[in-house]
């Protein structure tokens, strides 16, 4: 029987996205808690070289870096697929992760993102304005090409749920709890409406920060 590990830290938005991504296909998993200052020190550096999360361990076989496990998950669990067939649609759902990748998480959800929600709620300390204040122009250009290409889908690669929408999500709800998400979405009227879109899936409401910190304390 097909046995799921995911080793992350609660609220982290990758670890989200693979739980998500697993609860899409019906998949059964165990998860396992990693405390935010134990990533860079060991036991957790044997299984994630670079002191990062989230580890997927399947049947022996161990995966680290979010978008091959969320492609590795779509492969062995084909039902229902989070991959468009047609190859255009193909491609702009991994154009759109690579957008999440390099520019919505980089220099944007991980500094708001982190400065806002992780530095208070985790490190007990106030957010860096200045890091903020520098970041949001960078916000806006990446929100602004977002919206173009998500347009009037209901998801990015056209009808149906993606991986990109999953990713996105993951990192967009950190920044819709910041006081950057109005302006960000005020002149980008199908962001907001897309992500409540995806948060209203059962796969996202079981997976939000105080459920899977709940879950970390189950295992």
């Amino acid at each position: 029987m097909s046995s799921f590990t995911v080793h992350s830290i609660p609220g982290s938005p990758f670890g989200r996205a693979v739980l998500a991504t697993l609860m899409e296909k019906s998949a059964a998993f165990r998860f396992v808690a990693v405390p935010p200052r134990a990533i860079k020190s060991e036991p957790h550096l044997s299984i994630h070289p670079f002191g990062r999360v989230p580890v997927l361990e399947h049947d022996g076989f161990r995966l680290y870096e979010t978008q091959a496990i969320l492609r590795y998950l779509d492969r062995v669990l084909p039902a229902p697929a989070l991959t468009p067939a047609d190859p255009k649609a193909a491609a702009r759902m991994d154009q759109v992760l690579a957008i999440a990748d390099w520019y919505l998480h980089q220099g944007v959800n991980s500094i708001i993102g982190f400065q806002r929600i992780v530095r208070p709620r985790i490190l007990g300390l106030p957010g860096d304005e200045a890091a903020i204040a520098e970041a949001v122009p960078r916000a806006h250009v990446v929100f602004a090409e977002l919206s173009r290409l998500l347009g009037g889908n209901d998801y990015f690669a056209g009808s149906q749920l993606s991986l990109a929408d999953i990713i996105v999500a993951s990192q967009m709800d950190f920044l819709a709890q910041t006081p950057e998400w109005a302006p960000l979405t005020a002149e980008r009227g199908n962001l907001a409406p897309w992500l409540a879109r995806v948060s209203a899936r059962k796969s996202f409401e079981a997976t939000t920060w105080e459920r899977v910190a709940e879950m970390g304390k189950a295992a």
